[in-house]
């Protein structure tokens, strides 16, 4: 039997996933696969408020992953030829290089959505810009500690997080607790830090019902984060947030939290895209036009063909399709009929903090709320098992 050179294309969570899915289910079937990503190392993104707080390492050697039976490639796929099944990329020193496939899976994921350069603030977007965050609150409290005039003493102790999703929430949750420790290390009064959390919605998380949205707003507010919500953030100039209510509030930081797009690197490869930029596949992963090219994760729009929901942009979505995907292409090489995609079961934990955490998912038509001990361990699991960690 032919060996199948199978390159996987980008190191997130679908990329690592993807891989181990193929190892797992190929076994018997001689294969060569090839995993390229611009970075060597695995970024767990999900917890990008960690070193937003303190000094914490997010990121796994891809070889600590993959000790063996994966070819590593540090490099940026700049275009494919579906027709040629050949694909170019630049390797960390700039090289322009090709390589052949046989099997060519584009999990590249998404990127940070920013804020324009002239609004100011922050946005978590990376572990520099993490660090950033880090430094800046860390210096405004040790400013504050010798600051005289209590207006000014109290911006250097307010942040403002913008945007209300999963990690703006989790980002707002992390901050308050670890600026509340800084306080009492400093000798300023913990009820002194001011957190908000903005939120463009009239209620938080509306995935779900509105009394996982009301518990989780009283969890927040228990953390030291007050939330606004119907409230955009504007523009951040010389310590003032302007905001859509016409309201202005003093801070010392503003932090951006906008959400995720596709990853930009989509437009240079020469294959179909929606018009968010996601690539356009079928309910097998297919990349239109493009025989044995798939697509997962956060790059791809991906539609459960029964209901017509479209997957979200999370870690969750992203293993349960490469999962499945390693048996499509199983599929399609022997030429008998693939699994199509199904979306996930509603399954949602949303970290509130070191050792709080609250989890909400739907069945048999009931809402589960969890919280204490098993929905800090649920947390904890979930972050785990996207990036493969036993």
């Amino acid at each position: 039997m032919k060996e199948m050179t199978v390159v996987v294309v980008g190191g997130g969570y679908a990329g690592i996933n993807a891989v181990k899915a193929i190892q797992d289910t190929w076994k018997g079937r001689p294969a060569h696969i090839v995993l390229i990503d611009k970075e060597p190392y695995h970024l767990r993104k999900v917890l990008l408020f960690k070193p937003a707080v303190s000094q914490t390492d997010i990121a796994i050697p891809l070889k600590t992953i993959f000790p063996a039976g994966v070819e590593f490639l540090q490099g940026t796929v700049v275009s494919v030829q579906g027709s040629a099944k050949m694909i170019h990329y630049v390797d960390k020193g700039g090289k322009e290089l090709s390589l052949a496939y046989d099997v060519l899976v584009l999990a590249v994921g998404s990127v940070a959505r920013r804020a324009e350069p002239e609004q100011g603030g922050i946005a978590l977007s990376d572990v520099a810009a993490a660090e950033t965050i880090r430094n800046t609150w860390q210096q405004n409290m040790r400013l504050a500690v010798l600051e005289k005039r209590p207006e000014e003493r109290q911006r250097l102790l307010t942040i403002a997080v913008a945007g209300a999703g999963i990690s703006g929430i989790e980002t707002a949750s992390e901050l308050a607790f670890s600026m509340r420790q800084e306080a009492q290390h400093l000798g300023i009064a913990p009820h002194e830090v001011t957190v908000y959390l903005l939120n463009a919605q009239n209620r938080l998380f509306t995935e779900g019902p509105v009394k996982m949205a009301r518990k989780l707003e009283q969890a927040l507010l228990d953390g030291g984060v007050t939330v606004l919500h119907g409230t955009k953030a504007i523009r951040e100039q010389d310590g003032k947030l302007s905001l859509s209510t016409g309201r202005t509030l003093a801070v010392g930081l503003c932090i951006w939290a906008l959400g995720l797009l596709p990853n930009p690197a989509l437009r240079q490869m020469g294959l179909p895209l929606t018009t968010h930029g996601q690539l356009v596949v079928d309910e097998s992963y297919r990349v239109a036009g493009a025989p044995f090219v798939y697509s997962i994760g956060d790059c791809a729009r991906i539609v459960d063909p029964a209901s017509g929901q479209a997957d979200r942009m999370t870690c969750k979505e992203a293993s349960r399709q490469a999962a499945r995907l390693s048996k499509i292409i199983l599929a399609d090489l022997d030429g008998t009929q693939s699994p199509v995609h199904k979306s996930c079961m509603d399954f949602y934990c949303v970290g509130l903090g070191p050792e709080r955490a609250i989890v909400w998912t739907r069945q048999w038509g009931v809402d589960i709320i969890l919280t204490g001990k098993l929905g800090w361990k649920l947390r904890q699991f979930t972050w785990n098992i996207a990036s493969m960690i036993k």
